[in-house]
């Protein structure tokens, strides 16, 4: 490509080191404190380094694939870093508006309209494809989480032999409520489980959905030959069961984990002792 068909091309190569200090001392003030507490001074000046490379590079090689697989790589590198959308498009619109500041100096109206037009040919699509990559990147990584999340969100451990416990804690829909039901069973033939516990201490609504999906997943439990218990129910949740009219009777029910475990060695014959001295 001909340096002389892109005006930005000399210009920022001849003035990267102003154009960058100018940059990042805005990215900063855009962040607010909110990451830079965090995040060290040369993180930014290597990200406006390679945003600056990825820029040089699309000028003069605009279709080469090696200019998308940067693209590709930076878009990650912010992600992880924690930026958000709206932080990196506000950053890049900043980096637009001080370059043409720094470009128009004494120019004329003409002249500075001349330059809009070509903002919008060289650097608008490089700024689009960031974007875009960034808008990817982070869609695969919240895709990652939500599948890494739901792996943890209904874990059976065993504590004792043929004695397990699955912890819940947040919300329960109808989704997370098929997914304890499978680990449930899976687990109760897995690990030989003669009762399982289900503790719900963390759980912070039980409403009508609520226990009827426990109430189903301690039949289930019966189904496959185990005893399921209930524990975790804090004052409030009896209360509110109550008020809902919820039928709990043919569920053992505990108000803590260690009453649970206590009676969950009872039914498997066994008990906790003190050693004397």
């Amino acid at each position: 490509m001909n340096q002389a068909s892109n005006p930005f091309l000399a210009f920022i190569q001849g003035n990267r080191e102003e154009l960058i200090e100018k940059w990042e001392l805005k990215m900063k003030k855009e962040d607010d404190q909110k990451l830079s507490s965090v995040i060290s001074d040369q993180t930014y000046t290597n990200i406006c380094n390679e945003y600056i490379n990825i820029l040089l590079q699309s000028f003069m090689n605009p279709d080469d694939e090696e200019v998308l697989s940067k693209i590709s790589d930076f878009s990650q590198k912010i992600v992880q870093l924690g930026w958000s959308l709206r932080f990196i498009s506000t950053s890049l619109s900043e980096m637009s508006r001080i370059l043409f500041e720094m470009m128009t100096v004494d120019k004329t109206e003409e002249e500075k309209m001349s330059l809009v037009w070509a903002f919008d040919k060289w650097i608008a699509p490089t700024n689009s494809e960031v974007l875009h990559h960034y808008a990817s990147s982070w869609e695969r990584t919240v895709s990652l989480q939500k599948i890494a999340l739901q792996e943890l969100s209904a874990p059976l451990i065993p504590v004792f032999d043929n004695i397990t416990v699955m912890p819940l804690v947040g919300t329960i829909d109808t989704e997370r409520a098929k997914r304890i039901m499978e680990n449930l069973l899976q687990g109760v033939v897995k690990h030989r489980a003669e009762v399982v516990l289900i503790d719900i201490t963390g759980v912070p609504v039980v409403d009508t959905m609520v226990a009827h999906h426990i109430i189903q997943a301690s039949e289930a439990v019966r189904l496959v030959g185990a005893k399921c218990l209930l524990v975790g129910i804090r004052p409030e949740i009896a209360q509110t069961i109550v008020n809902l009219g919820i039928d709990l009777s043919q569920v053992i029910t505990k108000n803590s984990l260690q009453k649970g475990i206590e009676s969950a060695l009872e039914i498997t014959n066994r008990q906790i002792v003190s050693l004397g001295e």
